[in-house]
């Protein structure tokens, strides 16, 4: 699913005209000045091999350090996307083609049905439950509503096989560290 929007985001770029981070498709007089990244003396040796891992800093995602280089690298990003004159065009194709109602497939676990829903317009999918395919479904988990500014995004989810239990993953601000819980179904 994610290959088919990467392929789509690209077709809808070169039909728009706008080529890839090459320094050379900048906007006219665009000056892009990069941050500089720390490197800092870190070796690991394995099995009496020295490897250098000198942005080792970087992997520490709740140090002041990294939050200000992320920063940096950020405002070069937006300042050079924000001249791009496309941008605008490619963002409202983009969310006419996406935003429409979608359905995951039904699964069973323990006699209930689990399946998950995006009225098109939600950042995630709404993941429901009920008994029986004819039966009113009842909301299981919002994702959504899991932070008040949309920031925690939901990572993962299973049911249990008797489908008493749903485990599911969260993630904060994009974090690739996943919080899991166990909740009653």
């Amino acid at each position: 699913m994610h290959m088919r929007h990467a392929t789509l985001a690209a077709a809808l770029m070169m039909a728009f005209g706008v080529q890839a981070a090459d320094p050379a498709s900048c906007p006219a007089g665009t000056q892009l000045s990069y941050p500089v990244t720390q490197k800092v003396d870190q070796t690991d040796n394995y099995h009496g091999t020295t490897i250098a891992d000198p942005y080792r800093w970087l992997e520490d995602a709740n140090s002041a350090e990294t939050k200000k280089w992320v920063d940096a690298q950020n405002a070069v990003t937006q300042a050079y996307l924000g001249q791009i004159p496309q941008r605008e065009a490619i963002r409202q194709r983009l969310t006419k083609l996406w935003n429409y109602e979608r359905y995951s497939v039904p699964s069973k676990e323990g006699g209930r049905y689990f399946y998950s829903r995006n009225d098109g317009l939600q950042n995630q999918s709404v993941l429901y439950t009920m008994k029986k395919l004819e039966d009113q479904p009842r909301m299981l988990l919002d994702p959504n509503t899991l932070a008040a500014d949309g920031t925690v995004a939901l990572a993962g989810a299973e049911v249990s096989p008797d489908g008493k239990l749903l485990a599911y993953g969260t993630a904060a601000s994009g974090s690739d560290w996943n919080e899991w819980k166990v909740r009653d179904i």
